[in-house]
């Protein structure tokens, strides 16, 4: 871990939080966001069922709303940044409109752009993504603050009939030595695809 002496907003670890978030995971389908998100859930482990999004940036909580809707019978959760939902905002709107049942928007916020060089990004000029979440008529809104948080919101991520979750988790801004994922797209593809029963094209 390269130090940092960065005022952060939150105090969680962010890998500490993807690995207790993915224990026993089961069916759960993730994408993630791009850059840390997709580092934290490969170090959590890495499998067939896990869809990295190494580029479209902004786009995670979309795709995420697309494969909910195609697959609605398997549980699906976005990991990603706060930068990167700031990036596709929007979509918060039109996952609200859509209301699937079976899908989980979770947003590691350190208030930084993380890829970038750790500028501030709007949670630490007090945007609030949970309020955003919260107007856009999710079911469940969380501002989760300590691993205990974490622990009771897991469950929620293997519903496919609960309604819209979402979670806003509030982690220190830190620098991880990265736990790189394949970065072949195709391979990507072909391996989610199998993983969800489909021939590989």
């Amino acid at each position: 871990m390269v130090e940092m002496n960065i005022e952060s907003i939150g105090t969680l670890e962010r890998r500490s939080v993807v690995a207790e978030l993915l224990v026993d995971r089961g069916k759960l389908l993730v994408v993630t966001g791009l850059g840390s998100p997709s580092y934290d859930v490969t170090a959590a482990g890495d499998m067939g069922t896990n869809f990295y999004l190494w580029g479209a940036m902004g786009s995670a909580a979309t795709v995420g709303l697309g494969l909910a809707l195609a697959q609605p019978e398997k549980p699906v959760t976005v990991i990603t940044g706060d930068g990167e939902m700031y990036m596709g905002l929007g979509a918060l709107s039109t996952i609200g409109a859509k209301q699937p049942k079976n899908l989980s928007i979770i947003v590691l916020d350190n208030g930084r752009f993380g890829e970038t060089g750790m500028q501030k990004a709007h949670s630490s000029y007090g945007i609030d993504l949970a309020g955003v979440a919260q107007a856009c008529q999710f079911n469940t809104v969380e501002k989760i603050e300590d691993m205990n948080g974490i622990s009771q919101f897991r469950p929620l991520l293997q519903s496919t009939n609960s309604g819209l979750r979402f979670a806003q988790v509030m982690i220190k801004a830190e620098n991880l030595v990265r736990t790189i994922p394949p970065r072949d797209n195709v391979h990507l593809k072909n391996r989610f695809r199998a993983a969800l029963g489909f021939s590989m094209i």
